[in-house]
Parts: C-alpha cells; sequence; structure tokens
C-alpha cells in the first residue's frame, strides 16, 4: 500500500514509513469545480484512504526489522486515530448544493474535527476536541474509530481530497502489538510513531519523476496509487541504534519531521495531547 523508492541501504525508520503509509486510487475530474486551475483536478476518495488501514486496523501493519547482531523479525504496529480536522473548501459547495437538489445529500458538508468530547454545532461549524484523550490502550483501532465517527458524520466516507482545504489533516498513533519471531522480549522494539498526513489535494504531489530516471515529469495516470506520505512525526521511546542509520541524514530526517509537525499545530493553534505526551517523554531518550 504505500510506495516509493530509496537507496538500497536503508533503515528501520525508513521501512516502518514505507510500510505504514497509506495509498489511494487517483480518480480525475475537469476542472468545473475548479475553474481557475488546471483543466483535470486529481484526487482520492476519502472511503478508499480508510480501507488502507481496515486490515492494518485488525491484524496490524508488518514492518521488517534488522537489528544489530544481522537478525531480522517482523514487527506488527496498529494504527490509531489520534487526531483529525476536516474543513470543507468553499470550491466544493456549489457541488454540494447540487446534490442535494438531486437528493444525493443534504447539502451540509461543514468543517468538522473529532476524537474528544465537548460537541458544538452550528450553521457553518461542526467541531468537537481534535484530539484522542484518553489513555492509548484503551483506544479502538483506526478503522473502528472512523467506523464510529461516520455514524455521526456520514461525510467522512463520502468526501474526497479535492473536497476540502488545505487546513485538513489528520494523526496516527501506533502502536506495537507483537512480532515474528516469538517468544523473546525486545524492549527496543517498544518504539511508538505519531504520523501527520494532510487531506486536500492541494498538497498532493501531481506529478512525479518519471521511473527510468529522466528529468521530464508526467501526470500520473488515473487509477495509479497516490500515497499519502506523512509530512510529520514524533516518536515515542525511540531506541536510536534500532531505528537509524549510522549517517547523518536519518537523524536529519526524524529531526525534520518532529519540527514541520510542531510547526503545523502551532499554526492551526492546536493542541495535540499526544503530541505534547511524546515530546514530553521524548526527553528521556534524547530524540524526537
Amino acid at each position: 500500500m504505500a510506495s516509493g523508492k530509496g537507496s538500497m541501504k536503508k533503515s528501520n525508520l525508513d521501512r516502518f514509513l514505507h510500510c505504514t503509509t497509506p495509498s489511494g486510487e487517483i480518480r480525475s475530474l475537469n476542472g468545473l469545480w475548479h475553474p481557475r486551475e488546471r483543466e483535470k483536478v486529481e484526487f482520492f476518495r476519502l472511503s478508499d484512504l480508510w480501507d488502507c488501514y481496515d486490515e492494518w486496523s485488525a491484524y496490524g501493519a508488518s514492518v521488517p526489522i534488522h537489528l544489530s547482531n544481522r537478525e531480522s523479525l517482523v514487527q506488527y504496529y496498529v494504527p490509531y486515530l489520534s487526531a483529525i480536522q476536516i474543513f470543507t473548501s468553499p470550491s466544493s459547495l456549489l457541488r454540494l448544493r447540487e446534490e442535494s437538489e438531486d437528493g444525493e445529500s443534504d447539502g451540509r458538508y461543514p468543517p468538522f474535527s473529532d476524537s474528544g468530547s465537548d460537541e458544538s454545532v452550528s450553521e457553518e461549524r461542526l467541531e468537537n476536541n481534535p484530539n484522542d484523550l484518553s489513555s492509548p490502550y484503551t483506544r479502538v483501532p483506526l478503522m473502528d474509530k472512523i467506523n464510529e465517527l461516520a455514524q455521526r458524520y456520514p461525510q467522512l466516507m463520502s468526501l474526497r481530497s479535492v473536497d476540502l482545504s488545505p487546513a485538513s489533516w489528520m494523526s496516527v498513533a501506533w502502536y506495537p502489538i507483537y512480532h515474528i519471531p516469538m517468544g523473546r522480549t525486545i524492549k527496543d522494539l517498544s518504539t511508538c510513531f505519531l504520523t501527520y498526513h494532510t487531506l486536500s489535494s492541494s498538497f498532493q504531489d501531481m506529478e512525479r519523476p518519471e521511473e527510468n530516471g529522466g528529468d521530464k515529469e508526467r501526470m500520473r495516470k488515473e487509477g495509479e496509487d497516490i500515497t499519502l506520505s506523512p509530512f510529520g512525526m514524533a516518536t515515542h521511546k525511540m531506541q536510536v541504534n534500532v531505528w537509524l542509520s549510522h549517517d547523518q541524514d536519518d537523524q536529519e530526517k526524524l529531526v525534520s519531521l518532529y519540527s514541520v509537525a510542531d510547526s503545523w499545530l502551532k499554526q492551526l493553534r492546536v493542541q495535540h495531547h499526544d503530541f505534547n505526551y511524546f515530546y514530553t517523554m521524548s526527553m528521556t531518550y534524547r530524540i524526537f
């Protein structure tokens, strides 16, 4: 479900990112809803995105881990919805109103953020706490949480990335559950991750270099996959000698991902409970 190319010598951090990055099928439409933009607009459906997490939520995402003693194993991580905020873009309102006239929608897709309590509803905004404030050990896996939220917010299944404003995002908490082969406890594999993903088409990379390595770029074809690589990350119980390579690139990548996540939350003025907890606890390990 994840794609992308890296160096032949990957770190365990690279493998984690590769194996836990969701992807969705590319769809396209003409510029009817975005008249000032290019003729074709690429997007994915949120329902396709949630499908990526379905199997991971049930069995865990498998991440191959190479240990320093030349042993290898597969660590499984379960995703939990840590935070989410969704805002519809102004350009989607016309489509939603017309669908309402056709009986396909109620015509009311207000912005919302969820995973907490203290819900308030108004004509233009539907919001509650964007954090899941419960203990990680009492949360349900991501897909279960999405299905639960969809009972109140059915638009979670029908919205498209092209309908969302650039401020729409989510954070996924990844917790280890078991590894194969089993039979021994490896404390160094207790690391937990927070990944941050934008949900709007405004941030999707619509072009990529051709696979032959040439400098020319091409538009992706409909039916191919678009990956939602995390723009930010935070970690808890990070063991540098296990997850990072010996070169400086891995360390810089991790620090950069943390800094971007921190900047994003500050820009949106969001107090993300899990992020704050990970940051506080990371001081013990001196790594983000």
